[in-house]
């Protein structure tokens, strides 16, 4: 049987949904998701596994117009990630209109030859009038998309659909990772992330965004029953 392998990089401004989609298909928490923008700062990869194929989902910072030192390394974590790629999904959200945001992605979007790219209409789950939904995919025709998918990250919708046409695009390649392996950073660093996925959610004002979390020692209580 041919194992098939490669690395997708999902892209999109702030707050489509890029993570929450990266987190239903690997079925875990591995991304951190909140309300404020800019939430995910480094480049986390999910990887799906089964029998036949290893995807490799790359989920990058949300690409926007960087104010600070922070802003500018995040945009560049994302760009680059575009171009380590075997398929960039291009994430978007089906009840926001295009702005010069998706503009900015799209520019750099077409100057990427003989990649596959997926444009990936999320949140349909929250559009009634579904010729709203046609009109916000016929609003990104300048780009040559191998597929388009309207989907519901959150909910599910459509998502094993668009994981089934990614694995049947892929090419032969090796296996990158141990199948149990859902990301490639350690513990400590998916601990730090939840940690500081709770003060961005509990907190406004008082703490600023840019808050970072080191984590300084962990302890297992041993008299903890398993679940």
């Amino acid at each position: 049987m041919t194992f098939k392998s490669g690395f997708v990089t999902i892209v999109g401004r702030p707050n489509v949904g890029k993570s929450t989609l990266i987190n239903k298909i690997i079925g875990q928490k591995i991304a951190i998701v909140s309300s404020k923008a800019q939430t995910t700062r480094n480049k986390i990869a999910g990887i799906y596994s089964t029998d036949n194929a290893q995807v490799v989902f790359l989920d990058t910072p949300g690409i926007h117009k960087p104010q600070n030192a922070l802003g500018q390394y995040m945009v560049k974590a994302a760009t680059s990630a575009m171009n380590e790629a075997d398929a960039i999904w291009f994430v978007v959200d089906a009840t926001a209109p295009r702005s010069t945001g998706e503009d900015y992605i799209i520019d750099r979007l077409n100057k990427i030859k003989d990649t596959p790219k997926y444009l990936v209409v999320n949140k349909v789950d929250l559009i009634k009038d579904k010729n709203e939904l046609l009109k916000t995919i016929a609003s990104y025709t300048d780009v040559e998309w191998d597929e388009v998918f309207p989907i519901s990250a959150l909910k599910g919708e459509q998502v094993d659909t668009l994981l089934d046409s990614i694995v049947d695009h892929l090419e032969e390649g090796p296996q990158y990772f141990d199948k149990d392996q859902i990301t490639d950073h350690p513990e400590r660093f998916l601990i730090a992330e939840i940690i500081r996925e709770k003060v961005l959610q509990l907190t406004r004002q008082e703490v600023p965004h840019s808050v970072a979390v080191v984590i300084d020692a962990i302890t297992k209580n041993e008299n903890e029953k398993l679940k």
